[in-house]
């Protein structure tokens, strides 16, 4: 079994990854709140930790992955204020909320599955645990850091913090908090303007409530988390990751909650993505350059000048560290585009490569160290730009192999085949999107390809260089490669 090491948000270091009861590692992904179509931001933490899920069941463990799905309790602003997000989307749209719910967890579904998003062991739903989070808020209260007010129950902060440290993962302090917080005007229900709803009493025009011991409401945002971990994966469970942006106030409040009802973290390593901009900008409805995965597939966005496939947007995604921030342009998707199509035609062309009776000593040390190489840097908290750089290193290996300017034995050929295809396929997650559709064509590419060939030899063996030379660059132009070596022609689609 491969020694992983991750960067652990918690600590602000990168950690050698011992599961809690290995081989088994329970890992819980903070899903999207379904009130729109899915987009880029949506698809950074889906791939991200689809990565990380697909990488630890190939190195040999059992993995619970846990996504949820919040369809409730995430309130405008992400506050404890203001209208639920579903409902307000159903009011506008004159449907139950449930089956605005429904629609986007299914567009969300078909995105992901465009990606070649791996479902997760478990997906479970805000709305059908609410009796999980009563309980929690329950216990919260039993041990005295909780309080109720006119129906609703918020977490006391300030008591917390002096028996525990509330800010412990985003290394906030509670002091400039509360002080930052006195600039409000006035706290509503709440002692303290930093406390958090664990429970919200339902308006009249409320449309989503549920009964509890102290109204008729429904629970906080922070709280389906805590409680949907805590019944899937224990009281205490090995990774709990999502997008930088909720690392504060909802990762931060879940460790407060969990500690508050059990007296101790249910979370062992916490890992988070970086963000997407666009543009240099902050991704956003109000700056106009919210880009849904749809329009990406579609190219139907003033933004864009073309559609993007799926795997075009996963590879632009995995090219750059998980920590990092990516910043979309057409430009970067362009060069997205084109890696992609490099890594795909040199996957492809590894069935086009003669073999000899032995490697030369460079491929022979080239292939021997390959497949390590690309465990290195996904052993070096899933570094797959650096996987990426070395697939491309064999690529450039397999075009020098068919220009017959080196040499490979079958085992290595077999060798590199299989490790090249290992990586890009089942842990990178990417697909060959041609198809058969696209097999058919490139076959009647060929038999057209291969006539217009055989004028050109005829042409060249009349010594009708103008004509040979006409017709190569023609096929060239129109997006062929055609090379002359020394076992005769060869040609292939450049796409």
């Amino acid at each position: 079994m491969q020694d992983l090491v991750i960067y652990n948000t918690l600590h602000r270091k990168k950690e050698l990854f011992q599961p809690i009861a290995a081989p088994n590692v329970g890992m819980y992904v903070c899903g999207p709140t379904v009130y729109g179509d899915p987009h880029l931001g949506h698809a950074r933490p889906a791939i991200t930790f689809d990565i990380l899920f697909r990488y630890l069941k190939h190195i040999g463990y059992k993995v619970r992955y846990v996504r949820n799905i919040t369809d409730v309790g995430h309130l405008e602003h992400d506050s404890d204020e203001g209208d639920d997000k579903i409902e307000k989307k159903a009011r506008l749209e004159q449907l139950e909320p449930m089956e605005i719910a429904q629609h986007y967890t299914n567009r969300y579904h078909d995105a992901m599955r465009s990606l070649n998003v791996l479902p997760p062991s478990i997906e479970p739903h805000a709305t059908g645990h609410i009796i999980e989070q009563e309980e929690l808020v329950k216990q919260i209260l039993a041990n005295g850091y909780a309080y109720e007010s006119n129906g609703s129950i918020y977490f006391d902060v300030e008591t917390y913090d002096k028996d525990h440290h509330y800010g412990v993962l985003s290394g906030r302090n509670i002091t400039d908090m509360i002080n930052n917080s006195r600039e409000l005007a006035g706290v509503g229900e709440k002692r303290n303007q930093i406390d958090f709803a664990l429970w919200k009493r339902a308006m009249p025009e409320h449309i989503m409530r549920w009964p509890s011991p102290w109204s008729d409401g429904f629970p906080g945002w922070h709280c389906e988390c805590t409680a949907m971990g805590r019944k899937y994966l224990g009281d205490h469970f090995d990774i709990h990751g999502g997008g930088m942006d909720l690392i504060f106030p909802h990762h931060e409040c879940e460790i407060a909650q969990a500690v508050a009802s059990q007296g101790d973290e249910m979370v062992k390593y916490w890992m988070h993505n970086n963000m997407i901009t666009i543009n240099g900008q902050k991704m956003g409805k109000s700056l106009g350059n919210f880009i849904t995965l749809e329009q990406f597939f579609t190219g139907e966005h003033d933004t864009l000048t073309q559609a993007y496939s799926p795997m075009t947007i996963r590879f632009f995604i995995l090219s750059a560290h998980y920590r990092g921030t990516v910043d979309f342009s057409n430009e970067a998707l362009q060069a997205a585009e084109k890696g992609y199509e490099r890594l795909m035609n040199g996957i492809e062309d590894l069935a086009r490569i003669q073999t000899a009776a032995a490697s030369d000593e460079n491929t022979k040390k080239f292939v021997a160290g390959f497949r390590q190489k690309c465990y290195d840097a996904m052993n070096d908290d899933l570094m797959t730009p650096a996987v990426i750089s070395t697939l491309f290193e064999a690529c450039h290996l397999v075009n020098i192999l068919i220009d017959h300017k080196a040499q490979i034995s079958a085992d290595d050929l077999k060798e590199l085949t299989e490790a090249m295809q290992l990586f890009a396929f089942d842990i990178l997650g990417l697909q060959n999107e041609r198809g058969a559709n696209n097999d058919a064509r490139e076959e009647a590419y060929g038999k057209v390809v291969d006539m217009v060939l055989d004028l050109r030899a005829k042409a060249k063996a009349e010594k009708n260089w103008t004509v040979s030379d006409q017709i190569r660059d023609a096929l060239a132009e129109a997006g062929f490669q055609v090379k002359d070596t020394k076992d005769g022609v060869t040609w292939k689609l450049d796409r």
